[in-house]
């Protein structure tokens, strides 16, 4: 009866510690801020990220410093609305 009883508490403060476990992991993870600026006719270089010298683009530098840059984009057309149509309907 004893080795019941104590099995029974080993698996359940077990059991209590997985779901403590798994909470704390839970309670860090929020939605990711994600800012997507689609711009027309601005090309690769003209941004201070990607190496421009003359134009001044400091707060698209400092989102780009503290987040993700992305090097490679595929437009689904050569001219604005039909991109932007792509972009919402997928």
């Amino acid at each position: 009866m004893k080795t019941q009883f104590h099995f029974i508490t080993k698996l359940s403060l077990q059991i209590i510690l997985v779901a403590l476990m798994g909470a704390t992991a839970l309670a860090g993870t929020g939605k990711p801020n994600i800012i997507y600026i689609m711009t027309d006719d601005l090309g690769y270089g003209d941004l201070g990220c990607y190496g421009q010298q003359r134009i001044k683009t400091p707060k698209i530098d400092q989102l780009a410093e503290q987040g993700m840059r992305f090097s490679q984009f595929y437009a689904g057309s050569t001219v604005c609305a039909p991109s932007r149509c792509v972009l919402m309907t997928g």
